[in-house]
C-alpha cells in the first residue's frame, strides 16, 4: 500500500461517511470505500434492514460498485477501506475479488476474520492472500459503533 497516512486517513473519513448513511438509515454503522490509483471507484454501508437482504455488508456492497465500475469481478491494485474488521463472509468476498489490500479503522471481537476470531485474509492455505493494515481513525471507527449500539440498549 503506497498511501501516507493523511491519505489513508481521508479514505477512512469517507469510509466513515458511509457508516453515517447505515445510521441514518438504523443499521450497523459501517462503511466501506475501494480505492484504485488514488481515485474511489466503489462504496457500500450496511444495508441489510434497508433491502431486506442478509447479505448487504458495506463490503458486498463497495465491491459490487467496484465490480460495475471497473467492469471486472477482478480488483486488483485496489484497496478496500472499511471501518470495522471485514467478517467471515466479507472476508471471503475479498479475496475472490483479488483484492490485495484492505485497511481497517477498528477490530471486531464477536465476528470479525481478519485477525480477531480468525485470519481468512492471511490464511496460508488460500490462494489468495491479501496485505492487511488495522488501526486508522480507530477511535472514531469503534466509537460509532459503540453509540450506535449504545442508543439501542437504551431503547
Amino acid at each position: 500500500m503506497n498511501y501516507t497516512v493523511e491519505e489513508k486517513e481521508a479514505f477512512m473519513r469517507e469510509a466513515l461517511r458511509e457508516a453515517e448513511i447505515a445510521l441514518e438509515h438504523d443499521e450497523i454503522p459501517i462503511g466501506c470505500v475501494i480505492v484504485k490509483d488514488g481515485e474511489i471507484i466503489g462504496r457500500g454501508h450496511n444495508a441489510r434492514e434497508e433491502l431486506q437482504r442478509a447479505v448487504m455488508h458495506a463490503e458486498i456492497m463497495a465491491i459490487e460498485n467496484a465490480n460495475l465500475s471497473e467492469e471486472s469481478w477482478r480488483l486488483l491494485d485496489c484497496t478496500l477501506f472499511v471501518t470495522i474488521e471485514p467478517c467471515v463472509m466479507c472476508s471471503g468476498a475479498i479475496g475472490l475479488a483479488r483484492i490485495p489490500n484492505v485497511v481497517y479503522g477498528a477490530k471486531n471481537q464477536k465476528f470479525g476474520a481478519a485477525g480477531s476470531l480468525y485470519d481468512i485474509l492471511t490464511d496460508e492455505r488460500l490462494n489468495h492472500r491479501v496485505e492487511v493494515e488495522t488501526g486508522v481513525l480507530e477511535s472514531e471507527c469503534a466509537a460509532i459503533m459503540q453509540d450506535f449500539f449504545r442508543n439501542r440498549r437504551k431503547k
